[in-house]
């Protein structure tokens, strides 16, 4: 990294704004957009210099996306397609949640402008955002994550490559998947403790010293599950989309995943609102 290393972040929800701080503080001069006014005052506050548009955003030597569909990504790239054609070559790194065949036919069409593009979804939530400690999957060239890599560094504490372009979007969908199942089988479980006279925290305890931990036993239960609190910061709505696109794959690659099925339709089925947050499924005492 030079002194004058930019980086743009297009989306300062939740993740981004998390991911474009721990960019500042690596040292970048780092560019935010978002379509709401009060997140990128929010960056501002934590030293972003928010852009008035997308274009000032691709001046930057990298631009990181983190935006909720794979929808959202393609029509970023449509905008700012006629700024690509005539900048030096640049390196996208989309850290959403995609779809493996767009992120392919992103990656061949930035390619045929002389840019690279990485799939590169992360893991961790908007805590370890903020602490430059994701965990990404990524997906695309060794030469482009050469290219991307100190930009990498600066927001995960561990960064995979999994393949080619795709890679990190299939990679993220089993993640997030087996995720769903997990908080839909602890809650099973603590409600089955219950029933049976024991007190869900009690087992509780026993599932983290025992081999039917999770993360979501170790981390959101006893953070956002036993307390009531259901604010880890990731919507129903992303999590449905999340399972929809993983059921999807597998229906693609002609797997069967009996659990999957039943999984994703408990997900599609579920009484809580797309803004509530994914930990409601968490609660086990619920009827």
């Amino acid at each position: 990294m030079t002194e004058t290393s930019t980086v743009g972040v297009v989306g300062l929800g939740a993740m981004g704004l998390g991911m474009a701080a721990s960019a500042v503080r690596a040292g970048f001069r780092t560019l935010g957009f978002d379509l709401s006014p009060e997140r990128s005052e929010q960056a501002r506050a934590a030293g972003v210099e928010p852009a008035g548009d997308l274009a000032q955003v691709f001046a930057a030597d990298h631009v990181v996306f983190s935006l909720p569909t794979a929808r959202d990504v393609e029509g970023v790239i449509d905008q700012v397609s006629g700024v690509l054609q005539g900048r030096p070559r640049i390196v996208v790194i989309d850290t959403s949640t995609s779809e493996p065949a767009v992120s392919r036919a992103l990656a061949a069409r930035l390619a045929a402008m002389g840019h690279g593009f990485l799939d590169a979804p992360v893991s961790g939530g908007p805590a370890r955002a903020a602490k430059g400690a994701l965990t990404m999957m990524i997906g695309g060239s060794a030469a482009d994550l050469a290219d991307a890599r100190p930009v990498i560094d600066a927001l995960s504490a561990k960064a995979i490559h999994v393949g080619d372009s795709g890679a990190g979007n299939v990679a993220k969908l089993v993640n997030n998947l087996l995720c769903a199942a997990h908080m839909l089988t602890t809650a099973e479980g603590l409600r089955l403790a219950e029933a049976a006279g024991i007190p869900a925290q009690s087992v509780l305890e026993v599932l983290n010293a025992a081999s039917g931990r999770s993360m979501l036993s170790e981390v959101h239960f006893p953070n956002w599950v036993m307390n009531g609190a259901f604010d880890s910061g990731f919507t129903m709505a992303l999590m449905q989309k999340d399972v929809r696109l993983a059921r999807q794959l597998a229906e693609e690659c002609g797997a069967r995943l009996p659990l999957t099925e039943k999984a994703a339709q408990l997900w599609a089925d579920a009484p809580y609102q797309g803004s509530d947050d994914f930990t409601r499924m968490g609660d086990f005492r619920a009827k």
